[in-house]
């Protein structure tokens, strides 16, 4: 019989920190998540790809899902956040938003 060494899929470790980065930077308007997602799911495929033509070689497979999962989490929560702001943006107007005092304004109008 034949002997493999084990190996670890190449991409397996960014593709996690990625999906891990994409959920903790969903808040930042919603453009980093999506960015850091799509990275984190382009990496991914190249090494599911690695996996599928000889599973029995590589050992950290659990860790490229894992990362894989997070990604798309932090892709839709990214989504979500993106489109919450669009709606409060297009509700009070950019220009409530980047002034505190204005934006206390329209709030008030709006009860």
């Amino acid at each position: 019989m034949f002997e493999f060494e084990e190996r670890t899929l190449p991409n397996a470790t960014p593709v996690l920190v990625l999906g891990i980065l994409s959920i903790l930077t969903c808040w930042c308007y919603g453009f980093l998540g999506i960015i850091l997602g799509v990275i984190a799911l382009i990496l991914s495929r190249k090494d599911m790809a690695l996996y599928k033509q000889n599973p029995s070689i590589y050992i950290n497979y659990s860790n490229l899902n894992v990362g894989r999962i997070l990604s798309i989490i932090g892709i839709v929560l990214s989504v979500i956040f993106l489109l919450y702001m669009i709606w409060i943006i297009s509700y009070v107007g950019w220009d409530a938003i980047q002034d505190p005092q204005l934006l206390q304004e329209r709030l008030e109008e709006l009860r």
